[in-house]
């Protein structure tokens, strides 16, 4: 029978025990094996601090690798009434080895311990987000390689503008994608602090050894704080979710760059015909529905990023139920970004330059500027020849 971890011999209201449970041992099956890894080295370290024989850990720890593998093997799962991964943990332990199954829970709360795994998988995510960042870099390279030295007229206003030429457009993206790398790391560096034995928010009354979970855990530091370490959930999945809406805000940006410069009418880039999709109705229609998607996704990652700000901004310190809806909107941002960063990789690896149309764009109005620019050349003032050209093209129009 499985138990919930609070249980003080009470049945809880049916209606109120789903709405408190939500799909959160549904969502927590996306945790559950960083909640196990932790567990591990927090028997280990009771172990070592007296809380635990050497046989009750060694137990311990082989009935959490034995889960551990059910796990991975798509064998095990969170039973609703178990509420989330903390508790079905406990209950296959307790299941498995009785009384010692019990001893795990010392010392820790499911605050601090559903903190550290979401924490450990937070800095997993990330480093899979930069080396996506670098794969997509490193395809737009190639891109510069091959259609650099195209030049093309650049806009403003929607309307053409300058010269500009597909090096300089490809390299500010791969620049952007750089100020973005540099903000993970940032960002990396801070979440990068052990929580556990910071209980609910205000330690455990029983001496623990947190600087040694934080080191087998592979945390950079220990959070010592136990208050600001519960006031810091919300605040850094905040700081998080931005860094990811920069990321999905430069590839929105070049989403409409490469949409608006593959319009026939443009012409510029040219989309294969894998990369895009069709028209029910329309049979001559090929659609960018992908650069489509990666732009519109780029607001669903600032709309799960206002909800990280907003959530937690009028709680009292300590720990509240609110924070549980957080973990599926970052589950689901950071598959999001991981997900555009492969699409835009495939379309820079498979989009070309169409270089007579982008040259022909080039027209002579395009070259307005650098016409002022040779007469100053010339020593005459800039707002001079500003006017003498501008002149010269307001009667061509005429």
């Amino acid at each position: 029978m499985s138990e919930k971890l609070w249980e003080k011999g009470y049945k809880i209201n049916e209606e109120i025990e789903k709405f408190t449970v939500g799909d959160d041992y549904l969502v927590d099956m996306k945790i559950i094996e960083y909640d196990i890894k932790a567990s591990i080295v927090h028997s280990r370290m009771l172990q070592k601090v007296g809380l635990l024989t050497e046989e009750e850990q060694v137990r311990i720890e082989k009935a959490l690798e034995e889960l551990l593998g059910l796990v991975k093997e798509g064998k095990f799962q969170i039973k609703p009434e178990e509420e989330d991964c903390h508790t079905a943990i406990e209950n296959f332990l307790v299941e498995k080895l009785g009384e010692t199954g019990k001893k795990i829970h010392t010392a820790r709360s499911r605050n601090d311990q559903v903190l550290t795994a979401l924490r450990l998988m937070y800095k997993e995510e990330m480093k899979k987000i930069e080396q996506l960042i670098k794969d997509l870099q490193k395809s737009v390279d190639e891109f510069t390689r091959k259609f650099g030295e195209v030049r093309f007229a650049g806009f403003t206003h929607t309307r053409k503008a300058m010269p500009t030429d597909f090096a300089t457009w490809a390299g500010a993206l791969k620049d952007a994608l750089e100020d973005d790398l540099k903000l993970l790391e940032t960002t990396y560096k801070i979440v990068d602090q052990s929580p556990l034995g910071t209980g609910a928010g205000y330690g455990v009354p029983i001496d623990v050894d947190r600087e040694y979970t934080a080191r087998e855990l592979g945390f950079s530091r220990v959070q010592w704080n136990p208050i600001y370490t519960q006031n810091s959930r919300g605040k850094f999945e905040y700081l998080i979710l931005h860094t990811l809406s920069q990321i999905s805000y430069d590839l929105n940006r070049f989403a409409s760059d490469i949409i608006f410069f593959s319009l026939p009418d443009i012409g510029f880039l040219k989309l294969p015909k894998d990369i895009c999709t069709g028209s029910s109705i329309m049979p001559q229609k090929i659609n960018p529905d992908p650069l489509e998607l990666v732009r519109a996704y780029h607001h669903s990652i600032v709309s799960r990023m206002v909800m990280a700000v907003t959530l937690p901004s009028n709680l009292i310190f300590g720990y509240h139920r609110d924070y549980q809806l957080l973990k599926k909107p970052m589950i689901e941002a950071f598959d999001i970004v991981k997900n555009i960063l492969r699409i835009m990789k495939i379309i820079f690896d498979r989009i070309e330059v169409d270089k007579e149309k982008s040259e022909d764009s080039i027209t002579e109005e395009v070259l307005a500027t650098h016409r002022v620019y040779e007469l100053v050349k010339q020593g005459i003032p800039f707002r001079d020849a500003y006017r003498m050209v501008a002149e010269k093209y307001g009667r061509e129009r005429d």
